[in-house]
């Protein structure tokens, strides 16, 4: 037992020292790039954009941004240039200059540090021992969700409005988009992002994530995308797909679900649409393909039919697919955890450019929250080992705190290392239980109902 011990305790240390030189590699990386020019000139809106000197330069407009608040512009602008200049005795900034600064930002620099700083700090050679895998494949999810934007007619006209109403009340009516993100459910990072009209299918824009798919990845998605286009878009990139079924998809899904019986694994054969045929001769792509039918049972009772490209029972066996689906559950929590904890629906701006800024930001800092949780997670792990219950970092205190240090993690002088250490000590303040048995009970959507939790009852972190 002592030895057992032993090794656990330093495979535990190995980790730790491991993702605390990711941590920091990404940090580093961070603030080079940042403030390397070469970034400032490929976000620009024009050429003379950022050419002058003034306070709020390219990277402090971009920190500024990443580091969204919900108090007042003004009463943000003020706390922020304070800490920024150590308490420097110079006069305040308007947010008219905010608003401006911003009209000349382009949304794709916070998607370049994300491509260009974060996905290689997770998946780079150095931190493959890190990188959480289920046999042998990166599982990736892709789904949609729509967001509530504010109210404007220029960001109505591009992203169509939304109306809602009861019984009780006057209609109501706000603009609403349609974001799609493919997500790596176990390393818990965005690959890839977009917004789009709240009427744009879902579908389409999946398939532009895609091109961040490799070969070997497991995509799993919900009903919406077992096209035949869809699947043989996943298979000729490589990779692997496990969709749910709708009851009234495919004939073998059908059957399964009047069988009403779980564990049961059929294989069949999928033959292309007169409706899409050509558009697949097109492609290049063969006119049909062999896929099997997995039938699961939810905690709830229910019973849900998954298809795959997964074939071979031997390697994938049936039994797995319950808990293996299950884990596309960490894309709705990532959702609901950008919507909620880092407000992504409470806009800092009225303007197209503002709306793009701050969902590419937002998407942007949950992943590096992500990465620069990890000490605190293990250290978290090894201290509570012992818990009946396991616990996990509380992702509002460890939001909160990584965008009160933000200054310092990313435009201050101080060492990587000293950040670090504080902000590990913070985020491991306060954790949650796990509770994996824990059901709580989902209620019916209300675009009224979520309006005036947005409105009155939703609490801020920041």
């Amino acid at each position: 037992m002592y030895k057992v011990n032993t090794i656990c305790f330093k495979l535990g240390m190995r980790k730790d020292i491991l993702l605390k030189k990711r941590a920091l590699a990404l940090i580093e990386q961070l603030r080079y790039r940042i403030f390397d020019p070469a970034l400032c000139s490929g976000h620009r809106r024009r050429p003379q954009d950022f050419s002058r000197e003034c306070r709020l330069t390219f990277p402090v407009l971009v920190i500024l941004l990443l580091q969204k608040s919900l108090k007042s512009l003004q009463a943000r602008l003020h706390e922020f240039m304070r800490q920024l200049e150590q308490e420097a005795a110079r006069g305040g900034l308007s947010g008219g200059a905010v608003t401006h600064a911003r009209a000349k930002l382009s949304a794709s620099v916070f998607v370049e540090l994300n491509r260009q700083a974060v996905l290689p700090a997770v998946y780079g050679a150095e931190n493959k021992e890190l990188v959480q895998s289920w046999r042998g494949h990166r599982v990736l999810a892709v789904d949609s969700s729509v967001v509530r934007l504010p109210k404007s007619q220029e960001v109505a006209k591009k992203y169509g409005w939304m109306e809602c109403s009861n019984e009780q009340v006057s209609p109501e009516r706000y603009p609403q988009g349609r974001m799609s993100v493919l997500y790596d459910l176990l390393n818990e990072v965005a690959l890839d992002m977009s917004l789009a009209a709240w009427k744009v299918a879902e579908e389409d824009m999946a398939h532009a994530h895609l091109e961040w798919v490799k070969r070997g990845d497991l995509v799993l998605t919900d009903r919406g995308y077992t096209s035949y286009l869809w699947v043989w878009d996943v298979l000729s990139r490589g990779a692997h797909f496990v969709s749910r079924c709708s009851r009234s998809s495919f004939g073998v899904a059908q059957n399964l679900f009047k069988q009403d019986r779980a564990g049961v694994s059929v294989l069949a054969t999928l033959k292309v649409s007169k409706e899409t045929k050509a558009e697949v001769l097109k492609r290049g792509w063969p006119l049909e393909v062999r896929v099997r039918f997995v039938s699961v049972r939810l905690k709830t009772g229910e019973l849900e039919v998954l298809v795959t490209s997964l074939l071979d029972e031997q390697t994938y066996p049936t039994q797995e697919f319950a808990a293996l689906y299950w884990r596309r559950w960490g894309q709705e929590t990532f959702y609901g955890r950008i919507k909620g904890r880092m407000d992504l629906e409470n806009c800092s701006g009225l303007t197209l450019e503002a709306v793009e800024q701050d969902f590419a930001a937002t998407v942007l800092l949950s992943n590096v929250e992500s990465v620069v949780i990890g000490p605190a997670e293990s250290q978290l792990a090894q201290r509570t080992v012992h818990r009946e219950q396991p616990v996990k970092i509380n992702r509002a205190v460890s939001m909160h705190a990584l965008k009160s240090r933000l200054i310092d993690l990313l435009a201050s002088t101080l060492p990587a290392q000293e950040v670090l250490a504080k902000l590990t000590r913070w985020f491991q303040d306060n954790p949650v239980s796990r509770r994996p048995n824990r059901k709580v009970p989902r209620t019916n959507f209300s675009a009224h109902r979520s309006y005036h939790y947005q409105r009155y009852v939703r609490k801020i972190v920041f």
